[in-house]
């Protein structure tokens, strides 16, 4: 896992670490998974590590040591994000990452490192205006920009979210050093007048391993005999949606059919398109994700998998779910552009990958015929431009 291989502290120097995420293993959340394997890694390297984050079930404080170090996770017990209100979104946010902060306060004080990212959002309005509290320096892993994913969501952006980025870009540039997730981060984060000496890039990599004699999950029954393309994970507003579901149904209209998608996701992305799909009688299988210990079997289980982005979100959201898929040797087909890294990952590396760009769902179409021929043949596969 390469977050692991380049850990910006010390443990000779940096005795105590404190984590702050969102939502920690097994409720859903891919921040929150790379985040508790992270904090686990540091302990067993010798860090007395704070991890704090958030459950859906009761709140719990649990210490234990783990290899060199000590591990001591905080989990606050929280509702789901109202995520059909913004104002509700809001209040969530600002009330969770005061929850956070106020739980990991005593150990914020001590600590030699603080690590926090981007999800819950808006931490940074906390963490960097309190620095003169902290003696530790402050590490931000970028996993997604805020507001920009925000703005990216809007036509018309509000004077108040302009007003927001300013503010925001204020505190990035207070802020010790960054970890980012791909070279498009890297370049957006550079824009914002953050210096090149503070940001790193630190990839994800994937949460599980691939044994050679690991199991399979078996495909659900109205998919078995077909050739399956997978979405796993989450499928929110930064994943592109018409492309697919137009596409979709060309291929099903006028083309083969051959091709089955299976949603194992959740999220606004994923309600859309089944409901689209479902409307226009298309087959299709939807479930929910599956818990990180199912997830290599899941992901050995399709024909392909299915990975997008919008273009607006490029350089502001990274698909982490790439890494696994890629680890899986199963094809990639990716929705989105060439400049964001899923594309500078995927291309050299998956055991098959096309690449179509949003809104060419004829594109899309022609690549399903393609997958679906790779399927029957197992022969090589060809990039769509």
């Amino acid at each position: 896992m390469a977050l692991l291989e380049q850990s910006p502290f010390d443990p000779a120097k940096d005795r105590r670490i404190v984590v702050i995420a969102d939502w920690l293993p097994p409720d859903f959340g891919a921040v929150g998974q790379y985040m508790q394997v992270r904090a686990q890694a540091l302990a067993e390297q010798g860090h007395a590590v704070t991890l704090v984050g958030l459950t859906s079930g009761a709140e719990t404080k649990a210490h234990r040591e783990r290899g060199r170090g000590t591990l001591t996770e905080i989990r606050l017990s929280a509702r789901p994000v109202p995520r059909s209100s913004l104002l509700g979104r809001m209040m969530w946010t600002i009330g969770t990452n005061l929850r956070l902060v106020l739980a990991a306060f005593g150990a914020l004080r001590v600590a030699d490192g603080i690590l926090f990212t981007g999800s819950p959002p808006f931490l940074i309005h906390l963490l960097v205006p309190l620095k003169p509290l902290w003696k530790g320096r402050l590490v931000y892993r970028i996993t997604d920009f805020h507001p920009e994913c925000l703005i990216a969501a809007h036509e018309r952006p509000s004077l108040a979210l302009g007003l927001l980025l300013r503010l925001t870009n204020f505190w990035r540039r207070r802020v010790d050093s960054f970890e980012v997730l791909g070279e498009d981060q890297r370049r957006r984060l550079r824009s914002t007048g953050v210096p090149a000496d503070r940001i790193a890039l630190v990839r994800d990599g994937s949460p599980v391993t691939f044994a050679a004699d690991g199991p399979t999950e078996p495909l659900p029954a109205d998919l078995a005999g077909t050739c399956v393309l997978l979405y796993s994970g989450n499928y929110g507003v930064a994943h592109e949606i018409e492309t697919v579901v137009r596409g979709y149904e060309l291929h099903h209209r006028e083309g083969s059919g051959r091709v089955r998608l299976w949603l194992s996701a959740t999220g606004t992305g994923a309600e859309a398109i089944s409901e689209r799909l479902r409307s226009a009688g298309l087959p299709f299988h939807r479930s929910a994700p599956v818990p990180l210990e199912k997830l290599a079997g899941l992901l050995r289980a399709p024909a392909a998998h299915l990975v997008t982005l919008r273009d607006s979100f490029v350089g502001y959201v990274m698909p982490s779910k790439i890494y696994a898929c890629i680890d899986s040797r199963k094809p990639v087909l990716f929705v989105g552009s060439a400049d964001s890294d899923v594309n500078l990952l995927a291309q050299p590396a998956a055991a098959g990958y096309w690449r179509v760009s949003c809104g060419d769902f004829q594109g899309f179409a022609a690549a399903l015929e393609e997958l679906a021929e790779h399927s029957r043949h197992r022969g090589g596969l060809g990039e769509m431009h």
